[in-house]
Order: C-alpha cells, then structure tokens, then sequence
C-alpha cells in the first residue's frame, strides 16, 4: 500500500490494520512483547519496495507521557529491528512535545491538531521514518516537515499496519 501523508516522498505500510497486523500491534504496544517488533521488521523488510528501504532510520517520537507509562517505545522498537535487518544507522532526531495524543481522537481532531514535533539538531539528508500504525497521517506529517526543516531533503515512511 503506498501514497500517502503530505510531505512524504512516499509512504508504504505492509498490511491493513486488523486481523492478525492488528493482533501483532497490540502484542507490541500494549503487553510488550517486544519481539514482535522483529516480526513486524521483518514483514516489511520482505515486501517493502526496495527503493523504500534507504536512509537513517528514524522512529516517529512517543508521546512523552506514553513513554513514561509504557517504559519503551513501540516506534522505536520497530525501527531498530528494521535498521538492524537493513544494516542501517537509526537516529532519534525528533522530539515530540506537548501532552495530547492522537489515540482515541476523531478524524478530524487528529488532522486539525497534529503533534507538536520539532528536530533536535541536524536532521539526516536521506530519512526513512519509521511508525507501527498510520492512521490519518497527521503525525507522520508533523515528522515530515519537522525533518525537512532541519535539512532532510528525502524523507519516506514504512510502517508495520495502516487503517483503511
């Protein structure tokens, strides 16, 4: 499945968000099964485009009061597997602030209001993002122009799972 988030060079995700890829993500996220994430890596390592599966690793950021709760990052997890089967280097170069979060809001809520994403430093110039779930894209949008703005001139998505 490709197309995707404004200010993506493309996005591509390996399944449609239920059934077995819906199972998987709650096994990651929610009763941290953390090998999973290799399975998901995995998954998209074997049916991504190839063109897709280059540049800095980046994961989308958590938001931080997620990551206290949770004490990992599923994101981060993913895209460590993946620059692990990739051989490639991961950089965690956003920072997501603020206290909202995405999870539970509406279409619309999620589009008018994305995250409040910004680079720490320097951005790589060639970035593969990285996320388990796209859902309206509103966040892999936020990451897009907070990468662009700190040097990224190519940036593309994969994740694990998108919802229809």
């Amino acid at each position: 499945m490709s197309s995707g988030p404004a200010g993506l060079d493309k996005a591509w995700s390996s399944a449609p968000y239920e059934g077995v890829a819906r199972d998987l993500v709650a096994a990651l996220k929610f009763r941290r099964l953390l090998p999973v994430a290799d399975l998901m890596a995995e998954r998209i390592e074997w049916l991504a485009p190839a063109h897709m599966l280059s540049g800095v690793v980046v994961p989308v950021p958590p938001a931080p009061v997620r990551l206290r709760r949770r004490g990992f990052d599923p994101a981060g997890e993913l895209a460590g597997a993946l620059a692990e089967r990739l051989r490639a280097p991961v950089e965690c170069c956003l920072e997501r602030r603020g206290r909202g979060r995405q999870a539970g809001r509406r279409r619309a809520e999620r589009i008018g209001h994305p995250p409040r994403i910004q680079a720490a430093g320097a951005a790589p110039r060639s970035v593969l993002l990285v996320d388990d779930v796209l859902t309206t894209g509103a966040t892999l949008t936020a990451c897009a122009r907070a990468l662009r703005a700190a040097g990224s001139s190519r940036v593309v998505a994969v994740t694990f799972s998108r919802r229809l």
